[in-house]
């Protein structure tokens, strides 16, 4: 499999020790609508993690026609950085906290 390198939203693309991009790790695949994708690169970039999507199996076809690619979208990060990315996307949300804000508030 080949990934370009091109030009992409968000963090930088980090270099080994010998000036060259480390390798892409497979994050997940996203399936649904453009808004699903954002939802999880935009909290990826959020947090500095660089990404870089894929679109398999004639997925940018689907994309056109249906306006969304039926097969999903790959999202790969750098794979020095695959477990930071991991566990940003399956992070639980802590609403004890929201929960006091509306109290105070009431």
């Amino acid at each position: 499999m080949k990934i370009k390198f091109g030009k992409t939203k968000g963090p930088e693309w980090p270099s080994d020790d010998n000036g060259q991009p480390v390798p892409p790790a497979h994050l997940k695949r996203v399936f649904g609508g453009p808004l699903d994708l954002e939802m999880e690169t935009g909290l990826l970039a959020a947090y500095g993690i660089p990404h870089v999507s894929e679109y398999p199996n004639n997925g940018a076809f689907g994309k056109i026609i249906m306006g969304h690619p039926p097969g999903g979208i790959e999202i790969y990060v750098p794979e020095t950085m695959l477990e930071d990315a991991q566990n940003i996307l399956n992070a639980e949300i802590d609403d004890e906290e929201n929960d006091k804000a509306t109290d105070d508030e009431e």
